[in-house]
C-alpha cells in the first residue's frame, strides 16, 4: 500500500496536474472518439444530414450502457480509494472483483433488450421513416459489442482510483486511435457508411477493454482482479450501487433528456432541428469531458486523503479543481458566443444545417461560463462518499428542471424551436446556483467531521 502514500504527501498541485493531465487528454481523445464518425457522416455526400441525425438518435442507447458502466465504475473507484486511504487493500480488492462480475451481468441484460426492443425505442427517440434505417443499422451493430464498452468504461476508474493516470489515459488513447483509424477506412473505403462507424467503434472499444483487464490482472497493478473475489455480495455491492447511483442518474437522464429533445424538436422543427440537437450534444461534449477528466484526477486525491483524515488537502485539491472547471468552462462560453458558427461547420457541409446550428449554440449554451461550478462541485461530492446529496443534485439540473421545461417553455414563445433550446441555459443558472449553496453548507461540515476525528484520534 506505500505505493498510494503519494496521495497523501506530494504537493498538491502538481499531484493534481500529474493526475489530471493524462486524464483530461483522455477524455480529449475520448471526445474524438465519440464524435470523429458523427463528423465524417455528416459530410457524406446526398445523406449527410439524415444519416448524422440517425445516428443521433441512437443517443440514447450509448448514454444508457455509458450509464451502468458509471454505476459501478463511478459507484465503485471511490470506495476503493477510501479502503486504501484506510490501508484496507483486501477490502479494496473485494469490491473490484464484485464490480467485474457486476459489469459482466449488466452487459448481457442491456444486449438482450437493446436487440430485441430496438426498433421500437427508435421510434420512441423521435425517428422518422427517413432517419430509422440509418439508425437500425448504427445501434444494431453498436450493441453487439456492449460488453467490451462496459469493460473499458467501468473498469478503468479503478485504474485511475490507484494512481495509474497513464495508464488509464492509454485505455482511451489506444481505443481512439484503432477508432480514427478505423473509421474512414470502413465508412468510405469499403462503403459501409453508417455500418462502417458502428464496427469501427466495437472494435476500438474490444481493444481498450483488452488493455483495461491485461493490467488489471496482471503484475503492476496494486489492486487486482481475482477469482476469489468475483462473487457479488450484497454488503459490498450495494454500497457501490448507492454511491454510484448518482453518476448513474446524471449519465442516464442524458438519455431521457435527448428523448425530450429529440421529441420536442421533431414535432415544432423536423428533421433538420433534430440534426441541430445531435450537433449541440456533440458541442456539449467538448465542454463536459475535459471537465471530467479533471475531476477524475482529483477524485483519488479527495477520496485518499478524506479517508485518512487530511481536510486541509481535500480543500486545496476542491480550489484547484474549482478554479480550473471555472475557467475552462468560461473561456469555451466565450468562443462559442463569439464565433457560434465554429463548431457546426465541423460535423456538417449542408448550408441549411450549419445554419440553424449556428442559431442554437448561442441559446443553448448561452449559461455555458457557469457550468464548472455545477460539475466541480457535484464531483467533489462523489470523491467524498456522499450518495444522498449527489443523487439529489444529478436529478435536479435534468429531471426536475431541463426536462419539465422542454414542454413548458414552448407554452409562451411563439418560436417554439427556440423556447426548446432556451431550457438548456435556464436549467444550468439554477441547478448552478443550487448546487454551490448545499456545496458551501455541506462541505464546510465534513471538513469539521474530520478535523474532530483526527483530534480524537491523537489524544
Amino acid at each position: 500500500m506505500e505505493k498510494n502514500e503519494f496521495l497523501g504527501t506530494k504537493k498538491v498541485g502538481s499531484l493534481l496536474l500529474e493526475l489530471a493531465l493524462p486524464a483530461i487528454t483522455a477524455q480529449l481523445v475520448n471526445m474524438l472518439y465519440n464524435i470523429v464518425d458523427r463528423i465524417y457522416l455528416g459530410h457524406i455526400e446526398d445523406i449527410g444530414p439524415m444519416a448524422l441525425t440517425g445516428v443521433g438518435l441512437c443517443f440514447p442507447v450509448i448514454i444508457l450502457i455509458t450509464a451502468f458502466s458509471n454505476l459501478i465504475g463511478m459507484g465503485g473507484s471511490p470506495q476503493v480509494s477510501i479502503k486504501m486511504g484506510k490501508q484496507e487493500k483486501d477490502g479494496a480488492e473485494k469490491i473490484l472483483g464484485a464490480c467485474f462480475t457486476t459489469l459482466l451481468i449488466l452487459s448481457a441484460v442491456l444486449t438482450a433488450v437493446f436487440l430485441i426492443f430496438g426498433r421500437q425505442l427508435l421510434f420512441l427517440f423521435g425517428a422518422s421513416d427517413n432517419t430509422i434505417q440509418y439508425s437500425l443499422d448504427y445501434m444494431n451493430i453498436y450493441v453487439c459489442g456492449t460488453v467490451f464498452v462496459m469493460m473499458a468504461l467501468g473498469l478503468n476508474p479503478f485504474i485511475s482510483a490507484q494512481g495509474f493516470a497513464k495508464i488509464s489515459m492509454m485505455t482511451t488513447l489506444i481505443g481512439a486511435v484503432v477508432n480514427i483509424v478505423l473509421d474512414p477506412v470502413l465508412i468510405f473505403g469499403f462503403g459501409m457508411q453508417v455500418k462502417g462507424a458502428a464496427l469501427a467503434t466495437i472494435i476500438s472499444q474490444g481493444v481498450s477493454a483488452v488493455w483495461v483487464l491485461h493490467f488489471l490482472t496482471g503484475k503492476k497493478t496494486i489492486l487486482r482482479i481475482r477469482k476469489r473475489d468475483m462473487l457479488v455480495k450484497s454488503k459490498i455491492i450495494l454500497p457501490v450501487l448507492a454511491l454510484g447511483l448518482s453518476p448513474f442518474i446524471m449519465t442516464s437522464t442524458e438519455s431521457l433528456l435527448n428523448i425530450a429533445f429529440n421529441t420536442s424538436l421533431q414535432k415544432y422543427g423536423g428533421d433538420l432541428a433534430v440534426g441541430a440537437m445531435t450537433i449541440m450534444s456533440s458541442v456539449m461534449q467538448i465542454i463536459t469531458l475535459p471537465t471530467q477528466g479533471l475531476s477524475q484526477g482529483a477524485q483519488p486525491i479527495i477520496s485518499y486523503n478524506y479517508g485518512a483524515g487530511k481536510p486541509d488537502r481535500v480543500k486545496k485539491t476542491f480550489r484547484l479543481l474549482f478554479i480550473w472547471s471555472v475557467g475552462y468552462c468560461v473561456l469555451f462560453w466565450a468562443v462559442n458566443m463569439t464565433f457560434p458558427w465554429l463548431f457546426p461547420s465541423i460535423f456538417a457541409s449542408s448550408p441549411e444545417l450549419k445554419e440553424i446550428s449556428a442559431w442554437a449554440a448561442r441559446i443553448y449554451l448561452g449559461a455555458g461560463f457557469i457550468l464548472g461550478v455545477q460539475f466541480s462541485c457535484q464531483q467533489t461530492f462523489i470523491a467524498l462518499g456522499e450518495a444522498k446529496i449527489s443523487l439529489f443534485l444529478a436529478l435536479l439540473r435534468k429531471i426536475i428542471l431541463l426536462i419539465p421545461l422542454i414542454y413548458i417553455l414552448p407554452n409562451f414563445f411563439s418560436d417554439k424551436v427556440f423556447a426548446v433550446f432556451l431550457a438548456e441555459p435556464v436549467a444550468d443558472m439554477l441547478a448552478a446556483l443550487t448546487t454551490f449553496s448545499l456545496f458551501i453548507w455541506r462541505f464546510g461540515k465534513l471538513m469539521k467531521q474530520i478535523e474532530k476525528r483526527h483530534a480524537a484520534a491523537s489524544i
